[in-house]
């Protein structure tokens, strides 16, 4: 089975096509290198180029007509960059989104898997959600993946696609293998921003400390990105369970625990060497309290659930961090 992947030079799009590799299946890696890396295609089929571009999908589909199910991860993804330039990231996420269904359409492809995002929940009393939970995205990026998901469900209403979305919480970590890892080498999420802060030997500064938490900073659902890329295969192999019966659905990918800011950099801690202290300042623009999943969808229908740790993704970043600039030149 022939897996096309778009924004496969990424981050989550080079991990997903390393694991469809170790499970047999073959990647067909689609990216125009906005933000992905040359050196995450190296001996995988890639084709250098834009989403929207219908010359260019018609390609890759009569070159590889093994080509069964499409998993869609190119987007833009930086909150504040998205507060700053929403034009460029509705362009980007929800237009071109637009373009390159209408091109999986016009090639006969059927299934597709939808890289979205929890940032587009309104979180309970307790920071919680599920796939049941209301709707209420802060960001322009966070709403672009809101949008993308009702258009791709109006469209698999009637048309002959069928649309699942992985409603990713926070990702963290590398491959276990180091093949691939953060592109850039001081992210702006705070995990990126801790090893910044460590390799510099400066503070950490938690931006926001008011929010209604045990601890007063920011809660996320770490989920280790090998975790995430396993998630995928098991939705390549278990599509139509997934999908429950529906034309589209969404399940989500987290841990089902809630992580605060504070509790993060104790665990940084408690993995390096020399600790790093700690700082606050106020809010970044688009800046949210945070949720978890408290959901068994993921384990009920893909038998998936996470097998690595907090501190295993700080190790992966951490042991990434080392050999980036040699893996990317």
């Amino acid at each position: 089975m022939k897996v096309l992947i778009s924004g496969g030079a990424g981050y989550i799009g080079s991990t997903v096509a390393s694991a469809c590799l170790e499970a047999g299946r073959t990647p067909v890696i689609l990216d125009n290198l906005v933000t992905g890396r040359r050196e995450f295609t190296e001996g995988r089929a890639f084709y250098e180029g834009d989403i929207a571009d219908g010359e260019l999908v018609d390609r890759i589909f009569a070159e590889h007509p093994e080509i069964e199910a499409v998993v869609h991860c190119a987007a833009l993804i930086v909150v504040p960059e998205s507060v700053a330039d929403p034009v460029g990231y509705y362009r980007a996420n929800v237009a071109k989104s637009l373009d390159f269904v209408s091109h999986l359409l016009r090639n006969g492809c059927e299934k597709m898997i939808f890289s979205s995002s929890a940032s587009i929940y309104r979180a309970g009393e307790d920071f919680s959600v599920d796939e049941q939970s209301g709707l209420d995205p802060q960001s322009p990026y966070a709403r672009t993946k809101a949008v993308c998901e009702g258009m791709f469900a109006d469209i698999a209403a009637t048309q002959p696609i069928r649309v699942l979305s992985l409603r990713y919480f926070n990702p963290i970590g590398a491959d276990p293998e180091l093949r691939t890892g953060l592109q850039l080498r001081w992210p702006s999420h705070a995990l990126g921003k801790l090893i910044e802060a460590h390799e510099e030997g400066v503070p950490f500064t938690i931006t926001g400390v008011d929010w209604p938490t045990r601890d007063g900073s920011g809660i996320r659902d770490y989920v280790h990105v090998w975790d995430l890329a396993t998630a995928h295969v098991a939705a390549l192999a278990r599509f139509d369970q997934a999908l429950d019966g529906k034309r589209s659905s969404v399940i989500n990918l987290g841990t089902g625990t809630g992580t605060t800011v504070r509790e993060l950099v104790e665990a940084f801690n408690s993995v390096v060497s020399e600790p790093v202290p700690v700082t606050e300042a106020a809010l970044r623009p688009g800046d949210v309290a945070g949720a978890y999943t408290r959901s068994d969808r993921a384990k009920r229908l893909l038998d998936w659930e996470p097998k690595h740790s907090i501190a295993d993704g700080i190790r992966d970043s951490l042991r990434w961090a080392e050999v980036r600039d040699t893996r990317l030149s």
